[in-house]
């Protein structure tokens, strides 16, 4: 994150003496990202963050393209889904894949994590379609609620405690570090007068319990396919305090602020984050455009090398028949895509729109997995045909 929190007590310096009741140390540990170039945060551990009791065997936690899928408009009709499991990662159904970012849905009944968790290999962000709780992590509690971001740093040891209600949240896993977009900051890191969200509108986690029982904590740690198991002889939650750059935080979708025109907008107005590889955009309520003669409806489009996918949040899609809360898009590189017929003349003269959605946008081809294969709408491909 772009600005500097603390959270807990610290000593007035970096590596230097600072001791428990007993006069014993407690242990820093610096979290740092790109080596020592990048944010960081120091953490201040009552326990030594590297005492385990054991390693178990590694658990295959994989995901599989699907094989031979023609170049297509696709459209996954997950608004159907049913529950895909209450366990945190095996309830997860990992849809689309690149060498940059994988993402899915996770529909729980009652999500439960009766161990701790850490992505060793990809930043995390969870958008909270449906239900409400609290992120614990190292750096303290943070609440989610429905319509939130929940941007999560790779190697971050986290655990989601669920309200008693269904959760419905889309997955997305990060391999570079998901940032503010760069032409809303100025040199120093701060958000500007004209981007759509600023630093008022993020949360970072705002209590600090530490975790002081010794016992037997399980911590399952994703690297290279596997969940690494991990018995720790303490809690990892046994932090003091801490300070940097380098924390999760939450950003509301409903926070962001629409940017408007005359005349239609292009998609990047919305964009909401940025990674190396793609970027995440968010299509909020707004007013139209209020040229007299403007189309609201968006303009035919190729992309010549980009994959667009939509994720269908609330509200009436305007330029698309046939689509659900819940449902994906995929418009990929090399194929035109546009309004579907009809669609176009509707929009004249409407003045504003109630859609909610997120839009990923990813600079390689994606690829579907074999899970996705179950949820293909296999008509829409000709939907375009008047």
């Amino acid at each position: 994150m772009a600005y500097y929190y603390k959270l807990g007590k610290i000593p007035p310096k970096r590596h230097i003496q600072f001791r428990q009741e007993d006069g014993s140390l407690y242990k820093e540990e610096l979290v740092s990202s790109r080596g020592f170039s990048g944010i960081y945060s120091n953490l201040y551990h009552i326990y030594s963050p590297t005492s385990i009791q054991s390693v178990g065997e590694p658990i295959p936690f994989k995901t599989t393209i699907a094989k031979d899928y023609a170049l297509k408009q696709t459209h996954l009709n997950t608004s159907k889904i049913g529950m895909t499991g209450n366990d945190f990662l095996k309830g997860r159904k990992m849809l689309f894949t690149n060498a940059d970012v994988t993402f899915g849905l996770l529909n729980a009944e009652k999500l439960s994590m009766d161990y701790y968790y850490k992505n060793a290999e990809a930043d995390e962000v969870l958008f909270i379609h449906d239900g409400n709780g609290h992120l614990h992590s190292q750096f303290g509690t943070l609440r989610v609620k429905q319509g939130d971001y929940v941007v999560i740093p790779r190697t971050t040891i986290y655990k989601l405690e669920w309200d008693d209600e269904p959760a419905k949240i889309l997955v997305i896993e990060s391999n570079a570090p998901v940032e503010t977009v760069q032409r809303y900051r100025n040199d120093l890191g701060q958000l500007l007068e004209h981007s759509p969200y600023c630093e008022r509108d993020i949360r970072p986690p705002s209590t600090l319990e530490p975790e002081t029982e010794k016992g037997e904590y399980l911590v399952q740690i994703k690297k290279q396919g596997y969940l690494h198991q991990y018995i720790y002889e303490h809690s990892p939650f046994d932090i003091v305090g801490w300070d940097g750059f380098l924390f999760p935080y939450a950003l509301s979708i409903h926070d962001f602020e629409p940017i408007t025109g005359r005349i239609h907008q292009p998609p990047p107005v919305h964009q909401t984050f940025q990674a190396w590889g793609y970027v995440i955009c968010s299509f909020v309520p707004r007013l139209f455009d209020y040229h007299p003669q403007a189309i609201p409806a968006p303009y035919n489009h190729s992309n010549i090398d980009s994959d667009e996918v939509l994720y269908y949040v609330e509200g009436d899609f305007m330029s698309r028949k046939g689509i659900d809360r819940g449902s994906f898009t995929l418009h990929p590189g090399g194929l035109p895509h546009g309004p579907h017929p009809g669609t176009v003349e509707k929009s004249i003269g409407a003045k504003e729109t109630e859609e909610l959605a997120v839009m990923i946008d990813t600079f390689k081809p994606l690829f579907l997995t074999e899970e996705a294969l179950e949820y293909l709408d296999e008509n829409y491909p000709m939907s375009w045909t008047e």
